[in-house]
């Protein structure tokens, strides 16, 4: 209690010194926004006393500019024209396009300008500008999509304007604070550049772009049909999200300033762009993975990092996100920073291999079960109750003790990390094992019974079987209890302990024996013959002659009931399609008897009792 009172305490004297020195950091800057114009002076003094007047660089920034877009266009068409015999390398164009006006443009600078300060303000406008269209392409491709690139009177697209546009003008922004740097800028200069200038006007302008086109945003964030609920959701609040990581950055960045500790804003405008075009990587990253999924020719590393790309790159932006924001957050409080990135590396690499292993358990038993799907054994898909395989019907619980065996192992392994005891925690769990299995009998009786039940392969998934309780079609099986849906729609859930007998109907053949009551008078040999005649054509049926093993024939005289004679006949099939063979063979005999004048004699009807008394 005490230790907790202390370190209560000191949270709160790092707050009253964060406080004190956001008021001492705003008096200052207030005092440095009022010499702008004595630093402004200082700065057209420091330019002519250095040999270029500010009309010369704004020509070598005007210069640069149109030498890095007429580059741009120049290496695109040249790109273009190398691979238009060829589209395998299409999708590398806007790479090789950038990498070469970066190369033409750093040529020409070189050969024009001397190198010195005009060299590196033309620089920093150039790079300002091929990045802003590096990003505008990215933004429209995630946005609009190679093929959809034309549609520019779409709210989308002039979202995607509006958003490419703000991006622009903080590049633009961060290219003039550097080359205030350069020409020894006054610090209020440079305040009122950054913030007036650049802060303001792209927030302005960003949450503008996420407000007017909210249902845009959140129709292109959910993504095309089928979509799940909690994506909807997510899309739904998107835009205040997005608002709120923009008003955030912002004031992030005032804060740094006013701390004297200002944030890389180069690096937070990438991560701020990171943070918005997540959702529609994400989007683009689901679509891949869902056109990939059905390959066969994958290997099935290639289908685990296929299946966890989503995670890692929800990962990479949660990591970007803490590096950037609240790192630096941690280290104005006086945190040790240090130790808090070692242990955030060590969790998030936990969290990756974790990862690693429940989507590898996953594909790994998807591919089992799509083999058994397609065995040669298999029976129609079709039908709505195919048997499974003994390692299909194993392979669901296989897949639930490996994902929480994973999962328990992750955390276990995180908590250490955080140096968390976790020694009393699987005492506990022991414990409390312990205790539900000596307080729980009927519990661990249906577990034990359930595991033997498998492991004699008692039943399988989808096999029709009745117990002593119920009969039905296994439809679950769960660690507990068995699922067993009937003929006529009903489903019973049994609990491995009460099951008792087992009779399962679906395994390798039934033989199906039929009993037709006739007249005592009836020629049994034709009756032979007609089933014989029967049997022959239901073998060469192309529809029922692959289910039936034995073909259907007579068993002569069964037994004499009330004066009537009890034929019967049988058939052999395989399991769980006699069904089938049975209609047809009672539809044929039928006609037979019809035709050839043979007699069906109804069951007697019993009296009920006392009817026959005589009254008294």
């Amino acid at each position: 209690m005490n230790e907790m009172t202390e370190e209560a305490g000191l949270a709160m004297d790092r707050l009253d010194q964060v406080g004190v020195a956001l008021e001492a950091g705003f008096k200052t800057r207030l005092q440095n926004l009022a010499n702008v114009g004595s630093e402004w002076a200082a700065l057209l003094q420091g330019l002519s006393a250095g040999g270029l007047s500010l009309t010369a660089y704004l020509a070598i920034i005007v210069g640069a500019l149109l030498v890095s877009v007429l580059a741009f266009y120049a290496a695109q068409r040249i790109m273009q024209a190398l691979v238009a015999r060829s589209g395998r390398f299409s999708s590398f164009i806007d790479i090789a396009t950038f990498v070469l006006t970066a190369l033409i443009v750093a040529l020409v600078f070189r050969l024009v300008l001397p190198d010195g300060t005009g060299r590196q303000v033309a620089r920093f406008w150039a790079i300002a500008a091929l990045v802003s269209l590096l990003v505008h392409r990215i933004i429209t491709g995630l946005l609009l999509g190679r093929g959809r690139r034309g549609e520019a009177g779409t709210p989308l697209a002039s979202f995607a304007r509006t958003l490419s546009l703000g991006f622009a003008w903080g590049l633009f922004g961060f290219a003039a604070l550097a080359t205030l740097r350069t020409w020894n800028g006054g610090p209020g200069l440079r305040d009122l550049i950054g913030t007036f200038l650049v802060s303001v006007p792209v927030t302005a302008l960003l949450v503008y772009a996420y407000w007017s086109h909210r249902r845009v945003v959140t129709a292109e964030v959910a993504g095309p049909e089928p979509r799940t609920g909690w994506r909807e959701r997510f899309a739904t609040i998107w835009p205040a999200i997005a608002i709120f990581a923009l008003i955030g950055t912002f004031a992030a960045l005032q804060a740094a300033a006013t701390l004297a500790r200002p944030l890389p804003g180069l690096a937070m405008l990438g991560t701020l762009l990171m943070v918005l075009v997540a959702p529609h990587v994400d989007s683009v990253i689901r679509n891949w993975s869902e056109r990939r999924k059905g390959d066969p020719t994958s290997s099935l590393l290639a289908a685990t990092l296929r299946r966890m790309a989503r995670f890692a790159f929800a990962i990479l932006v949660l990591g970007l996100l803490v590096y950037l924001w609240a790192l630096p957050a941690l280290t104005s409080l006086g945190f040790d920073v240090t130790l808090i990135r070692e242990k955030a590396v060590g969790i998030v690499v936990i969290a990756l291999v974790g990862a690693l292993l429940w989507n590898g358990t996953a594909a790994g038993i998807e591919r089992i079960q799509a083999r058994e799907r397609h065995a040669p054994a298999a029976v129609s898909e079709d039908d709505a109750h195919v048997p499974h395989s003994r390692l299909g019907t194993l392979l669901p619980l296989l897949n639930g003790t490996a994902k929480i065996a994973i999962l328990v192992m992750s955390i276990l392994t995180m908590l250490v990390i955080l140096d968390v005891n976790v020694w009393p925690l699987i005492t506990g769990l022991s414990v409390f094992g312990l205790a539900l299995g000596f307080g729980s009998q009927t519990l661990v009786k249906d577990i034990v019974s359930g595991l033997f039940f498998l492991l004699d392969d008692a039943f399988r998934m989808g096999e029709y079987i009745e117990t002593s309780g119920a009969k039905g079609t296994v439809e679950r099986i769960s660690v507990r209890s068995v699922s067993l849906r009937h003929p006529r729609g009903a489903i019973a859930t049994i609990p491995y302990g009460q099951i008792g007998k087992i009779q399962n109907f679906s395994r390798d053949w039934v033989i199906e024996k039929l009993v037709f009551r006739v007249a005592f008078d009836t020629d049994v040999e034709k009756v032979r013959k007609l089933f014989k005649q029967i049997g022959k054509e239901i073998a060469e049926d192309p529809e029922l002659n692959e289910d039936l093993m034995e073909t259907f024939k007579s068993q002569g005289i069964a037994s004499v009931e009330d004066g009537t004679l009890l034929v019967r006949g049988k058939f052999k099939a395989k399991a769980g399609k006699q069904f089938g063979i049975r209609k047809a063979v009672l539809s044929a005999v039928q006609r037979s008897f019809r035709e050839n004048g043979i007699q069906a004699v109804p069951r007697p009807i019993p009296a009920p009792p006392g009817a026959g008394a005589a009254p008294s």
